[in-house]
């Protein structure tokens, strides 16, 4: 092909791909689960999730997942469960209602139950003081059975890290640290009230590599205000020099109508869904180019690690902390607004950090809401994450494992037909395949088999 027709066919793909854009950009669910958060409701509650942990399979080991509701300063762009705080009384009395939830799910469950990984998640978990950090490992390993060589995982702030934390964290097993970066632009960065130089980002990088945390993940973002591809692209070429064992790379969701401060951004310096797209877009062809592995819709890992190694073996899992190599059946959330899942279903907390405390004061789990999976459920959510890890799923398969769906899958086949039309997906003998061109829709293909989808505005964040 000579340059001229290379030049014109990437036109066209171009123009097609803004015309897809157009006709079904739409707000959907991310599905990290199925059914989607959205669908949880009061009618599940403490008792529930009692008798479901008594019900976990005592010879698999668990993950957990522990929320830590703080941050020194208020990003704009947070969409998470957190506020600013800065006394640390607020946060000691935290991690002492932590234990204590702890605790609970641990008389719920009748044993001192084996727990193969640990994600500290935020929020903020650089928040905590290393002393309470000590307090909080130990609590933990005194109710559960933490591995030896368990992956134990952080998300941190760069701009509040200290060495002295980080030296908490590694002689407490910490093996693997996502930073938050987003974006390197100083103008961005003004725009969602995040100063992060890359020196930041860098020194917190040595700090751990020095302390012997071996897997560094780095979380960027595409579509901030002011946010341009130059600007992502030279995020990547600062940030890659670091080699990361993997980047996830999040489109910004606009949420100001469930997240207040997102307010304090302009909508007006917000990308388009043509230019979120083509961000996506060149963001991926460069980390590809730069050696990454393309990880389901928004990940990218280095060949040798083990999220890059599960993709290529059909072992990737979606959860409700992204793309994943773990296979726990049974997964405990502590803390304000933490999910938790077991077979028969999933719980939250409540989110309200006050009522989450009294409930746990009170000696009560503190679940406000979940919901018991269906047969139905099962299924459907296993066609669904196969096609947000594999971009492929055969339908006769899943009917083999859970057994017929009632209608056959045949209204989400009927869905799936203005897909196949612009070549979004393929079916072949129900083997249903997304496309190379339909990769960035993969979520709609999802929806298709979504029988509770309300795909409104207040609900969830734009597709592209």
């Amino acid at each position: 092909m000579t340059l001229a027709n290379a030049a014109c066919a990437q036109t066209q793909r171009h123009l097609r791909s803004a015309a897809l854009i157009e006709r079904y950009d739409a707000n959907l669910p991310r599905y990290t689960s199925y059914p989607t958060a959205a669908q949880f409701n009061a009618q599940t509650g403490p008792a529930d999730w009692a008798d479901w942990l008594a019900q976990a399979a005592a010879d698999e080991p668990a993950s957990l997942y522990v929320h830590i509701p703080f941050c020194r300063t208020l990003c704009w762009y947070c969409a998470c469960n957190t506020r600013a705080v800065n006394r640390a009384e607020t946060i000691r009395s935290y991690i002492d209602l932590l234990l204590a939830e702890a605790g609970l799910g641990a008389a719920a469950l009748g044993r001192r139950q084996r727990v193969s990984r640990l994600h500290l998640g935020g929020g903020t978990p650089n928040m905590v003081a290393p002393d309470d950090l000590d307090r909080l490992f130990n609590g933990l390993r005194e109710t559960f059975d933490l591995a030896d060589h368990g992956e134990i995982a952080a998300e941190l702030d760069p701009s509040s890290l200290t060495r002295n934390w980080v030296r908490a964290a590694a002689r407490n097993g910490l093996n693997r640290a996502s930073l938050g970066v987003q974006d390197l632009s100083p103008s961005v960065q003004r725009a969602i009230n995040r100063i992060e130089p890359f020196e930041t980002v860098v020194r917190a990088a040595d700090w751990l590599w020095d302390a012997g945390v071996g897997s560094l993940n780095l979380d960027l973002m595409y579509g901030l205000p002011l946010q341009t591809r130059d600007d992502l692209l030279a995020t990547l070429d600062q940030v890659t020099t670091l080699r990361p064992a993997r980047i996830a790379l999040f489109g910004y969701a606009h949420v100001p109508w469930m997240k207040p401060h997102q307010k304090l951004i302009n909508d007006a310096d917000l990308p388009g869904p043509a230019e979120r797209f083509a961000q996506s877009q060149a963001a991926a062809t460069y980390l590809i180019d730069a050696g990454y592995q393309a990880v389901g819709l928004d990940h990218f890992a280095l060949p040798a690690d083990s999220l890059a190694m599960a993709a290529r073996t059909g072992r990737l899992h979606r959860n409700f902390q992204g793309y994943t190599d773990d296979d726990a059946s049974t997964l405990i959330g502590l803390g304000a607004s933490s999910i938790g899942r077991t077979a028969q279903g999933y719980v939250q907390n409540h989110a309200v950090e006050r009522d989450w405390r009294a409930a746990v004061a009170a000696g009560t789990l503190p679940v406000t809401r979940g919901l018991a999976l269906t047969s139905d459920d099962r299924r459907r959510a296993e066609v669904i994450e196969r096609l947000m890890c594999d971009f492929s799923v055969s339908l006769p398969e899943i009917e083999r494992i859970h057994g017929p769906a009632p209608d056959r899958f045949s209204a989400a086949l009927a869905r799936l037909v203005p897909l196949l039309d612009d070549g979004l997906v393929v079916c072949d003998d129900s083997q249903i395949s997304v496309t190379e061109l339909g990769r960035p829709f993969v979520r709609l293909v999802c929806a298709a088999f979504d029988t509770s989808l309300v795909p409104i505005t207040g609900r969830h964040g734009r597709m592209i």
